[in-house]
């Protein structure tokens, strides 16, 4: 079953938990490479939620300009 992808809010605290543990060096430098690489996903995640997002209120403000 596919992984389902985090909401902007759980995606952000786990960068932020990623961030953490490297600032803390808790993350062990043979695994320091596949926690970068996912804070680097959670961020591209991060991006287009709130790409999409601007996107959709500009619509939506487009939209009430249109009616008046």
């Amino acid at each position: 079953m596919a992984k389902k992808n985090p909401s902007y809010k759980e995606a952000i605290a786990e960068i932020e938990e990623i961030l953490r543990e490297i600032e803390n060096e808790e993350t062990d430098v043979d695994h320091l490479a596949e926690k970068v690489k996912r804070a680097y996903s959670l961020l591209k995640l991060c991006r287009e939620k709130l790409y999409k997002t601007e996107k959709e209120i500009d619509n939506i403000m487009k939209e009430m300009r249109d009616e008046e």
